[in-house]
Parts: C-alpha cells; structure tokens; sequence
C-alpha cells in the first residue's frame, strides 16, 4: 500500500532524517573536524550529551559521511537491547553480536553476518565473543573499521563490564583485528 508524501515536520520521537524532518546539520553540531582528528589519531573516545539532543542523529550523519570519504569503513550500532541482560553476560552478548550483525548487514554490506557472529557466544563463551567479533568482522574488510556505539550507557552490570574489557583486551590488535577508531 502506498503512503502519501507528508510535508516536512520536526521531529522527537528519534534519530532525524533529513529528508523527512527539519533539523540543523548535524555534522556542524558537534564539530566534524575535531571528531575526524581523534579519529585519524586513532582515539577511542566518547560522545556525552544530555538525552534528545541529537547524539544518534550525529552518529548516523558521521557514519554516512565517513563511508562516502572512502578511508575507514564506518558502522553504528546500538547495544541498548542488551540492557535487560544485566548481569547475564551470555544473554548480553547474544543481543549484542546480533545488533552488530545487523549493523554489518546495513553498513558494510555484509552478506549474512549472523552466520559469522551468532556462534561466537558458544564457541568463545560471552567473555570472549565480542572481542572475536571484531576480529572476525576487521579482518575481512579491506580498509580499517570505525566503529560507533551507541546506548552503551544503557548497560547495566557485568555485561558493560564484559564489554568495555574486551573492547579494551581488543584495542592492541588495531587496525588489523580491532576498529582503528570507537566512539562510545
């Protein structure tokens, strides 16, 4: 069935699409060349602002322009379905190498990801899988990966731990086996 073109409104509900909502350029919100310094220094680092200020929306319009610059790869993922996990590392881990899988699907163009990250948790046990996942997906991509994460906040107990440690277990490995740059 066919939707009619509504008109251009703003938006709160959610990321902003600039096509649909009215909004300011994202990517001069939050100083796009500063970000791509760290970036190309190779920085993990965070992103902070106060809820509905356009952090997703900023995310999604980075994502967009890094990929189209051609030097990195860029993905974002959001891990916030992990949040019900708590202390469950292996139940986090599972929604979290399946919003990545997504996240390959839709931003790198990985055909059929869930193959390649769903099994980690068996193989590897949740205190290893996110690390193998980004040993699995760095490694078969031909440029260095930068990799957006968003929601983490939302994490709650031993699997923001699990994850933060391997991230950081991963961070020696780049840009080979790790993302050359994370914005948490």
């Amino acid at each position: 069935m066919y939707a009619p073109k509504v008109d251009k409104f703003f938006n709160t509900a959610g990321p902003g699409i600039p096509e649909d909502h009215y909004m300011l350029d994202p990517l001069r919100r939050i100083n796009y060349g500063e970000i791509s310094v760290l970036i190309g220094q190779k920085r993990y680092f965070v992103l902070h602002a106060p809820r509905q200020t356009g952090k997703t929306t900023s995310l999604l319009a980075m994502v967009r322009k890094i990929n189209e610059e051609g030097v990195y790869h860029c993905a974002y993922v959001n891990v916030e379905s992990a949040q019900t996990a708590r202390n469950d590392v292996e139940a986090g881990m599972k929604a979290i190498l399946s919003a990545f899988a997504s996240a390959a699907k839709i931003f790198l163009g990985i055909r059929r990801p869930e193959e390649l990250v769903l099994p980690l948790v068996s193989q590897t046990g949740g205190h290893g899988a996110f690390k193998k996942m980004l040993e699995v997906f760095c490694e078969g991509l031909d440029k260095p990966l930068v990799l957006f994460i968003d929601e983490i906040d939302a994490l709650i107990g031993d699997v923001l731990v699990s994850v933060l440690r391997q991230l950081r277990d991963a961070y020696v490995n780049r840009p080979a086996s790790a993302p050359i740059s994370v914005i948490l």
